[in-house]
């Protein structure tokens, strides 16, 4: 029986993949040296979490089928070093999902935002069709135990991002899915880090696409301008589908949209959520799927969590949370909830919580993001820069960058719970709170903020 060893098993993916491949008959071991909610909790609940946090070269030997390396290892990891020493082979996880699917049909939703919410709708409408398909998306879709599935079936749905799949093989993760379909849903810089211009990373998109087989299925996005020239530059080779938002209308604060004159109200809001819709059902329909089974199917997905997901609705105000974190997404999200929500006051709270965002190369990008917000605040900790290495930065040079003069900066945890307080006590209209983050505003009770203020 094959065993696989995870180098820092406490990953996002990581612990899921850890999982699947438990269940699917595998002996899985793993490490790592920080492990927290809810991955502590899956791989506490699977038996797989390590008795000690840290790196035991020990548990690298002759018998491992293969290792499959994390993104947070470094390259002078213990357990990998030792792993290089004796020939073990070693992969990242994009490697290893390529190879235990090279006999599925691959379908890859790519692009700089909507990924996860895209493949979490292809997903929703494959079930309510009783297929049988493997997937992997980066967040908890409700209806689905895991976030990874591997299994006998035919089919298999990736949420792939372009981030570098590992220390040792830095190329971005969708370079290796090799998809018979895929989706590109929006070119915006992100990751500092790794794309330090914008040609540099945009040119990933150039590689991906060049790279992609001949007559490969790509729908493309053709709303935003930067898809539509990664398309122009290295698509001529590949089948090649547009999608754009469909014609909706509100109702009682919901889309609605129409499909052979039935007309279908949605459960989720916002034109980019819509656009969304579009992509995931153009992806259906070449799958097989009916146009009018996609759309009944699609009127009843929530959302993927934290994906402009409601965490409560007291005392007159509604609270939502969202992964939002570049300012594209920002200005999506912000522009969703005011089309939605016309009539409530809209407090926006954004935290600064990637290397991008907490960099002030970077910054200047936001600039305007948050227009559409009746009162926008944004949050920093001294303790996000020091975990990821970045010098300080001060409230005022935020500020600056922000280009908003009402724009309130806070980067005290304690300060930032007084102001929102504040804010929702001395409002007297509905409120509509959104939180926006990659992290979790230094571990916030929001109900305990939203139920001692009473409109």
């Amino acid at each position: 029986m094959n065993q696989i060893h995870f180098i820092a098993i406490g990953g996002a993916i990581m612990n899921q993949l850890a999982i699947a491949l438990q269940r699917h008959g595998y002996i899985v071991t793993g490490s790592d040296d920080e492990i927290i909610d809810p991955a502590k909790t899956n791989l506490q609940y699977a038996g797989l979490l390590p008795e000690k946090l840290g790196w035991y070269p020990d548990k690298i030997n002759s018998s491992l089928a293969a290792i499959v390396l994390g993104m947070h290892a470094k390259s002078d990891n213990p357990e990998l070093l030792k792993a290089i020493e004796l020939g073990i082979k070693v992969v990242s996880f994009p490697e290893y999902i390529y190879e235990i699917s090279k006999n599925k049909k691959r379908i890859v939703v790519a692009g700089s935002h909507g990924k996860t919410t895209i493949t979490s709708m292809i997903m929703h409408i494959l079930k309510m069709q009783n297929l049988e398909f493997d997937y992997v998306v980066g967040a908890k879709v409700q209806g689905f135990e895991q976030s990874v599935k591997l299994s006998d079936a035919p089919l298999i749905i990736i949420e792939g991002d372009e981030y570098p799949a590992s220390v040792i093989e830095k190329k971005p993760k969708i370079f290796f899915y090799h998809p018979h379909i895929t989706v590109l849903s929006g070119i915006a810089w992100d990751h500092i880090n790794v794309f330090p211009t914008y040609e540099n990373y945009f040119s990933q998109f150039i590689h991906y696409l060049t790279d992609l087989d001949s007559g490969t299925t790509v729908f493309y996005n053709s709303e935003d301008n930067e898809v539509n020239r990664a398309i122009e530059l290295a698509a001529n080779k590949l089948n090649t589908v547009a999608y754009s938002t469909p014609e909706y209308y509100y109702q009682n604060g919901f889309p609605v949209i129409t499909c052979e004159s039935i007309e279908y109200k949605l459960s989720v809001f916002g034109k980019h959520n819509i656009l969304n819709i579009q992509a995931a059902i153009d992806v259906c329909m070449q799958l097989g799927i009916s146009k009018k089974d996609c759309y009944k199917a699609i009127a009843t997905f929530t959302g993927a969590a934290r994906r402009l997901e409601k965490i409560l609705e007291i005392n007159g105000i509604v609270a939502y949370r969202d992964f939002a974190h570049a300012p594209s997404k920002l200005k999506a999200t912000l522009n969703a909830v005011r089309e939605a929500y016309l009539h409530y006051v809209l407090i926006a709270c954004f935290e600064l919580h990637t290397y991008s965002s907490l960099n002030a190369a970077f910054l200047s990008e936001y600039a305007n993001s948050l227009d559409a917000a009746d009162i926008p605040i944004v949050y920093f900790s001294k303790h996000a820069l020091t975990l990821k290495g970045l010098p300080e930065i001060s409230t005022q040079t935020v500020y600056n960058y922000f280009n908003r003069k009402d724009l309130k900066v806070i980067d005290n945890k304690e300060n930032l719970i007084e102001e929102i307080r504040s804010k929702l006590e001395n409002l007297k209209q509905p409120v509509f709170l959104l939180l926006m983050s990659s992290g979790s505003f230094d571990g916030i009770d929001w109900n305990d903020v939203c139920s001692h203020s009473i409109l």
